[in-house]
């Protein structure tokens, strides 16, 4: 890995020796399109972090086994340090995986995506705040209170995030953990989380502290440790486990879609969670990648059913989009 700096702020080069799969990682983080904390602007995408040294805003140009990045702020070094974990460097066991024969879609995803790499965030409260977000509602609905939340309680982020000619404009840093703990339950009601998932990620911003010293840690040691927390369940520790310590067995169990997907791809038959965990059994160390590889090619079951509709109810229905 080179270095360079330029005046305004410190720059890396990170040469892979493989096809970057850094896009699938930011696409993971990305909270939806609106997202103010991730943003993509053609090649360049921009991402807003806290690390444990201050705010950072990093911008990052993808192009074939090379990553160049630049970072603004006061965690600018510490994010820019980090960014070979965040591009897959401690995916190791994705040399050992090999689908099996029988299962032809997923042997062509991996043809496809050979190179590709779980990547980690290490900031582990920063997925947990929007994991207990997302607990039970659609995907957009949850897209919108992340949106709306960390609009008016994060902070702007540094650099050309206060730029109006850039296209980071606007973009924000989440809230910090005690931010989170005096948000008032009748504002999360406003932004749509009613109280159990408010609940949930207050105690959890409480425990931020612990929730972070899980980094390093074996993954069933961090299973178990986030599970202890009120309110975190199977599904909110798998969310956090793919995102922040780049666990390429962290698959998501317990939501509504990804074991109807999973088995639909692999046996033409969308089943139940019981069912994906025998199937997936073969794959253990491997099943948050199975369902990524699946995700990227693979085709979903057929709806069968009246899409979910947004509550129009809140103060914040009118505010932004949806």
């Amino acid at each position: 890995m080179s270095v360079g700096r330029a005046e305004d702020a410190p720059s890396r080069v990170l040469r892979l020796g493989r096809p970057a799969s850094l896009e699938i990682t930011l696409k993971l983080q990305r909270r939806g399109p609106g997202d103010p904390t991730h943003r993509r602007d053609g090649p360049l995408w921009f991402r807003a972090t806290r690390t444990p040294e201050g705010p950072a805003l990093v911008k990052l140009l993808l192009a074939g086994d090379t990553v160049s990045a630049r970072a603004w702020g006061a965690g600018a070094d510490w994010a820019l340090d980090q960014l070979p974990r965040l591009a897959g460097a401690g995916d190791e066991a994705a040399a050992e995986f090999v689908p099996r024969p029988e299962h032809a879609p997923l042997v062509a995803a991996h043809r496809r995506w050979p190179h590709y790499r779980v990547g980690a965030t290490d900031a582990a409260f920063e997925a947990l705040a929007p994991a207990c977000i997302e607990q039970v509602v659609t995907g957009k609905e949850a897209f919108r209170a992340w949106r709306l939340l960390v609009t008016e309680y994060g902070e702007p982020a540094p650099g050309p995030a206060r730029d109006p000619g850039s296209p980071a404009y606007g973009m924000r840093i989440p809230p910090e953990p005690e931010v989170w703990a005096r948000i008032p339950s009748w504002t999360f009601l406003a932004a749509g989380v009613e109280e159990r998932r408010s609940r949930s990620l207050v105690r959890a911003a409480r425990r931020a502290a612990a929730v972070e010293r899980t980094l390093g840690r074996p993954s069933a040691e961090v299973d178990r440790a986030l599970r202890s927390l009120p309110g975190v369940g199977p599904w909110t520790s798998a969310e956090v486990r793919q995102r922040a310590h780049g666990d390429a067995d962290a698959w998501s169990i317990g939501d509504y879609h990804v074991g109807k997907q999973i088995t639909y791809a692999l046996l033409g038959e969308a089943l139940d969670d019981d069912a994906c965990l025998e199937l997936l059994e073969p794959y253990r160390g491997h099943r948050f990648r199975v369902q990524t590889l699946l995700s990227l090619t693979a085709p979903a079951p057929p709806r069968r059913g009246p899409r979910m509709t947004l509550p129009t109810h809140t103060p914040y229905a009118t505010r932004g989009r949806s």
